[in-house]
């Protein structure tokens, strides 16, 4: 099948690169002429693991990118948006979505045959079947359904294993306004076998996508509330908890002869400072503002929410509680990035622990493995450390915020060099007793240093 994606983020480039791997022949638009150009030349221009080598396969066969909308939508059979859909004043902000549409919707008015038009971006129930359905209409002169297929296909990537999450899909949801539509994306999925294939209306698959995303970060705020608690009775380490609640029935599956199973979502029942990134924060705070403009109090969301903004302040606690005057103490922050194997700084929990230490007067450092960005607001009067020695060899505290593997090496590190700085675990993943001074999530010690 020929397809076009319109957007080259994440969801837009894993999509084309993966469905390219299955054959179909593909063309990613995007109106950064820097992107195109990366694409054309084979190289990634996010960090994504197994994105390169797709990219080396297919680019120049299967997958290109351009800059021609029009083009592109002339020579398919499918067109996908997958432009970003970032929040606004607490709300979504469907502009690109809508730009897209309009676009699209010209392109179609001198195209003969039939085309369908998928929604890919997360966008709140209603969106493709109100403002995109009326922006592709109004473009192109046509009728959806009659004149061309309207879809939503939500994409359920994990940042840092999109494409093994596309090529391995626990489930496919194709919301289509008709059995045509349907037809056309059941084809486009033919060789993902072994996922199961929910057939539904596009706001019902708009909805699944937002409802998986809530009960992620509901499960991430949760547990951060149990560690909270935790902490305040003492003498119980939410770690050990957390474990207990995993080994559960509806949690942990046991086979006679078979090694026991734990479900997935229990890697988002642990305790740490917080959930970030493209998707959470963005989809929990839009779901929660579509409910109160309906007229319908969203109370447990809102809580989510809530519980997440404070996790940042409960790491700069546990520094405090050890060093109560920061004024010029050096403090390195370990990751930058909103969680390990990606590039991707957005909503990350590191930027409010940094604004906080810095207010507390702190001298900063900070080292990511793979995040470099030198240009963020909140990365001024901070030094960017070049490895993770250089970025612990002077530290008095020491803050992990981002659970990358590298980390893991930290305690033998700090015995090389003869360091005994304070360290703050904000993901649990560190073994306390390989360290002279230690604080983590949901974890009190008595005193201070």
């Amino acid at each position: 099948m020929k397809v076009s994606i319109v957007g080259t983020g994440y969801v837009g480039l894993v999509t084309g690169a993966c469905l390219a791997d299955r054959g179909h022949d593909v063309v990613c638009v995007d109106l950064d002429r820097r992107k195109v150009d990366a694409i054309n030349a084979g190289r990634a221009p996010i960090h994504e693991l197994g994105l390169p080598d797709l990219l080396e396969h297919h680019v120049g066969t299967r997958l290109r990118a351009t800059s021609d909308l029009a083009g592109a939508v002339a020579a398919s059979d499918v067109t996908f948006i997958a432009v970003g859909t970032p929040a606004a004043e607490g709300r979504i902000d469907l502009q690109y979505v809508e730009k897209a549409a309009a676009a699209i919707g010209e392109a179609l008015r001198g195209k003969d045959g039939y085309h369908a038009v998928v929604v890919k971006s997360t966008v709140i129930p209603g969106t493709t079947d109100g403002p995109v359905r009326r922006a592709l209409e109004a473009g192109s002169g046509k009728l959806a359904g009659p004149d061309f297929g309207l879809g939503m296909n939500p994409e359920f990537l994990t940042e840092g294993q999109a494409v093994a999450d596309f090529m391995n899909p626990d489930r496919i949801v194709l919301g289509g306004i008709d059995g045509r539509t349907h037809a056309l994306l059941e084809a486009l999925y033919e060789g993902f076998e072994g996922a199961p294939r929910i057939l539904t209306n596009p706001r019902t698959a708009e909805m699944i996508k937002y409802a998986s995303n809530a009960l992620l970060a509901t499960s991430i705020s949760f547990s951060n509330e149990i560690a909270r608690l935790c902490a305040k009775v003492g003498g119980v380490d939410v770690v050990d908890v957390m474990r207990g609640v995993h080994e559960s029935a509806y949690l942990t599956s046991r086979s006679a002869g078979g090694p026991p199973r734990t479900a997935a979502i229990a890697s988002f029942l642990q305790a740490g400072c917080g959930f970030g990134g493209s998707c959470l924060p963005k989809d929990v705070t839009a779901l929660a503002a579509q409910g109160e403009d309906l007229g319908l109090a969203m109370p447990l969301l809102r809580s989510v929410l809530a519980i997440n903004a404070a996790m940042p302040e409960e790491l700069v606690r546990l520094v405090t509680k050890h060093v109560p005057d920061l004024a010029g103490v050096p403090v390195s922050v370990l990751g930058l990035a909103f969680k390990p194997d990606t590039d991707d700084l957005r909503e990350s929990p590191a930027f409010p622990v940094l604004r906080r230490l810095r207010a507390a007067g702190a001298r900063l450092t900070a080292y990511d493995p793979i995040a470099r960005p030198e240009t963020h607001p909140d990365l001024r009067d901070v030094r960017l450390a070049a490895s993770l020695e250089d970025a612990v060899a002077g530290a008095e505290v020491v803050v992990l915020v981002t659970r990358w593997a590298e980390f893991q090496e930290l305690p033998a590190l700090l015995e090389r060099l003869g360091r005994t700085p304070l360290v703050v675990d904000g993901r649990r993943v560190l073994p306390p007793g390989r360290f002279a001074r230690y604080e983590g999530i949901g974890r009190e010690t008595e005193g201070s240093a």
